[in-house]
């Protein structure tokens, strides 16, 4: 499921980032790996607070959806 779907709160592992190639690379720059751990802070009208590789990244809903858990 999308990154879009997970709770609040719950840590969640990431199976797979989806996208063009440019894409793929912005989000593993910011910490998005296969088989890392992610975990929703909050989420405002689709836009996220994200704590990945122990720290907080801000994505857009968009982005959200390309990564999947």
């Amino acid at each position: 499921m999308p990154l879009t779907m997970a709770k609040t709160g719950e840590s969640n592992t990431i199976k797979k980032v989806g996208g063009k190639e440019e894409t793929k690379r912005f989000l593993e720059s910011l910490g998005f790996v296969i088989g890392g751990c992610v975990t929703v802070v909050s989420e405002i009208g689709g836009n996220m607070i994200v704590n990945v590789k122990e720290s907080r990244v801000a994505i857009n809903k968009e982005m959200a959806n390309k990564i999947m858990i």
